[in-house]
């Protein structure tokens, strides 16, 4: 199980090996910092909040989401897209003073903070205020580059250009925390989220009803069985399924519902999934004239425990017809 609660922390994907995942994946990191200072925000300004937590966050978004990923950017992705053809006037110009705004922001934060437990009610709501509004502008500004400028690169740039500035990223990188890069910014970034379950999930902002609305629309048929081997829930519950079930499967074993003969291979998945020796099981069948693919996956909590095994199944014949491309942009 320990190797499970590795395995689970090693999927921050620092290690993409292009450079759009790379910068992608820096903004997911930011936006768990950001999420932590957001939080202690909220207490203010009746409370001046979790001193320790608004520091850790707002150091790393200094220091790393400013001084790491943003000078990667500045230094070596922008120049790049210019030599390229893409104008520096154009978005180029709106990410750099972005940037410089989001840094003044940021520095006057981490001035300030100190003083928060003996600031008066008004001035802390002054920070608040400036708080939020280096949030949302990060926010915006780590969209706009996922969603645009990056793509703006991807469209121009060689796979020599790729690999130029992954190295230019990593040497970067390893020359601030050496070659262990990966393993210290993960560091850094729990030390944010250590303490008072910082880490919201994004389930948080979702109601129950769209919940099941979600699940109900997913166009893939979803079984849980719970860590006691019980059945748990099935989504799509009436409408046409893969494989019919009725409410009358909750709560029975799983052992039970599946054939004879296929028991014991049900079996050695399920203890493979406990036991950590099993990432994963796969298989294909021909059914109503389809090709239908099923998954079954252990799931896991943040901490590696084992909760219960996710049956995925789906009708994958109009999907292995697809030629070509047809993109949105």
């Amino acid at each position: 199980m320990d190797e499970h609660k590795n395995l689970h922390k090693e999927k921050i994907p620092m290690q993409a090996k292009r450079w759009d995942e790379i910068l992608v994946a820096e903004h997911e990191m930011i936006e768990r910092a950001m999420d932590v200072l957001k939080q202690e925000l909220e207490k203010m300004p009746g409370s001046s909040g979790d001193i320790f937590a608004i520091k850790r966050s707002m150091d790393f978004l200094l220091e790393f989401g400013d001084r790491i990923h943003n000078r990667k950017e500045e230094d070596y992705l922008f120049p790049l897209m210019v030599e390229k053809g893409i104008p520096q006037d154009g978005p180029i110009r709106v990410m750099l003073g972005e940037h410089e705004y989001e840094r003044d922001l940021i520095n006057q934060m981490v001035t300030q903070s100190p003083q928060l437990p003996n600031m008066p009610e008004a001035e802390r709501a002054e920070f608040k205020k400036k708080g939020l509004e280096y949030l949302d502008i990060r926010a915006n500004h780590i969209w706009k580059e996922n969603d645009v400028l990056y793509a703006m690169g991807r469209k121009v740039f060689s796979e020599e250009d790729n690999t130029g500035l992954v190295e230019a990223f990593d040497s970067y990188s390893i020359g601030v925390y050496g070659e262990d890069f990966d393993a210290k910014i993960r560091k850094m970034l729990d030390e944010v989220e250590k303490g008072e379950a910082a880490r919201k999930s994004l389930i948080h902002n979702l109601s129950y009803e769209q919940i099941d609305a979600i699940m109900e629309t997913l166009p893939f048929e979803l079984t849980f069985v719970g860590a006691d081997d019980t059945v748990a829930y099935f989504n799509r519950l009436d409408k046409e399924k893969i494989f019919v079930r009725t409410r009358s499967v909750i709560g029975r074993k799983v052992l039970k519902c599946h054939p004879e003969k296929s028991v014991d291979q049900v079996a050695k998945i399920v203890s493979g999934f406990k036991d950590g020796s099993m990432d994963m099981a796969e298989f294909w069948i021909d059914l109503k004239g389809d090709k239908v693919h099923i998954c079954y996956y252990p799931v896991r909590n943040e901490q590696g425990k084992y909760m219960g095994v996710l049956e995925v199944s789906q009708m994958i014949g109009r999907l292995q017809t697809l030629t070509g491309q047809k993109r949105l942009l």
